[in-house]
């Protein structure tokens, strides 16, 4: 106890935040990169050495342009933060292996300067960036943009040539339109999970993926409500209401509309991105259903990949889904309940 003549103490109270964390962004970014790497070993294995020159240019663009940026406009240096490496990792990752290599540059550009730093960095864009530099080459260079699929491996500089291209459809096209030359089995789905399939970059095995998933959820980076949202809604209306030309309750044609395309790399390693997902669960999980009904509105009616395309739509709806969800603190009246309250006296 005080003594009779002494002052009390005065409660102290700082600005937030007030709980404090050993896990820094750089930290994090680690952590994502080591759940990134094995799918490029993969694909370097997959499609040939001109996967890591793909990755390497876009990555080194993505770095040396937020350099750039803060240098010339005079702010803090914020490489080190690895943010900059996650980016470029994504967005090589969904590109093709056979893009020409200064379209990595280009797309690296449009993501980091344009929809990151003009926005004021990190934590502040209101879409993820590697999506949006996808989305622009996609817009800017379709055919560059398209997956081929090869008769053999590509080297570090390789350059495909017409002989190299074979012709059929690509996994995801057989499920996206019904052409007839794909069986959907156990063959089918083994080889779309296990990844010896054409694809961009990162998305071609969804084994690899699945492992990144349990590696970021066990180092608490990423919560489970978005990707299991977002898979579970493409699955259960692949399952229970496929587009026309397609049998109901095929299962084998359901996993191999998981395991296809860009789902379960844009699942795991896109939609749950910080900045523009939102922080609460159910906030999460409308989310994840959202994600889920745009990419089968748009591979059924478009005969496309929607993911990318979905989830920018939700990074946009973010700011309502947060407005909505975050639980209101105990004792605040909002305003209009306020105001009709104090007229009504």
């Amino acid at each position: 106890m005080n003594a009779p003549d002494s002052k009390p103490h005065l409660l102290t109270v700082s600005p937030s935040p007030h709980m404090h964390s050993p896990r820094t962004t750089s930290i994090v970014m680690l952590d994502v990169i080591i759940a990134l790497v094995p799918l490029l070993i993969w694909a370097c294995y997959v499609f040939g050495m001109r996967a890591l020159t793909v990755t390497v240019i876009t990555v080194g663009s993505c770095v040396l342009f937020e350099l750039l940026y803060c240098l010339i406009m005079k702010k803090p240096i914020t490489v080190y933060d690895l943010s900059a490496v996650v980016t470029g990792l994504l967005l090589a990752y969904n590109l093709p292996v056979t893009i020409p290599l200064w379209m990595p540059v280009l797309g690296a550009f449009f993501s980091v300067v344009i929809v990151k730093m003009l926005f004021g960095g990190i934590g502040k864009n209101i879409v993820n960036p590697a999506l949006a530099g996808r989305a622009f080459l996609m817009a800017s260079f379709a055919s560059a943009m398209t997956v081929k699929t090869l008769s053999a491996r590509l080297g570090l500089f390789g350059s495909v040539t017409d002989e190299m291209i074979l012709s059929g459809a690509t996994p995801l096209k057989a499920v996206l339109q019904n052409t007839g030359e794909t069986t959907f089995d156990f063959e089918t789905v083994k080889s779309a999970f296990i990844g010896y399939e054409s694809g961009v970059i990162g998305e071609v095995s969804g084994l690899l993926i699945v492992l990144g998933l349990v590696y970021l959820l066990i180092r608490k980076v990423i919560t489970w409500h978005i990707p299991v949202a977002y898979i579970g809604t493409v699955a259960l209306f692949a399952y229970l209401l496929p587009p026309s030309g397609f049998a109901r309750f095929d299962i084998y044609y359901t996993l191999t509309q998981v395991c296809s395309g860009g789902l379960l790399l844009g699942a795991v390693f896109m939609a749950t991105d910080y900045v523009t997902c939102p922080i609460t669960k159910k906030g999460r999980l409308i989310f994840g259903v959202g994600c889920g009904l745009l990419t089968v509105l748009i591979r059924y009616f478009a005969g496309n990949e929607g993911v990318s395309y979905a989830i920018l739509t939700m990074n946009l709806l973010t700011f309502y889904i947060d407005k909505i969800t975050v639980p209101r603190p105990y004792g605040i009246i909002k305003e209009k309940k306020k105001a009709s309250k104090e007229a009504a006296k």
